[in-house]
């Protein structure tokens, strides 16, 4: 499991990658989830690991 932090804005990003960032269940600054430490969750968090904070659970 990883917990995953939105720790930057999506302000200024493109589409897929404020798309990305949604289906990672992420809306605000600061907010957190849990995910499974799967292959399709690493490649999405590996696509916005500069806007968000990456913790093994």
């Amino acid at each position: 499991m990883v917990k995953v932090t939105l720790v930057k804005s999506t302000n200024g990003e493109i589409a897929s990658v404020k798309a990305t960032v949604a289906a990672l269940g992420l809306k605000k600054i600061r907010q957190s989830k849990t995910l499974e430490e799967n292959a399709c969750n690493l490649g999405q968090i590996a696509k916005v690991a500069h806007l968000v904070k990456v913790e093994k659970v």
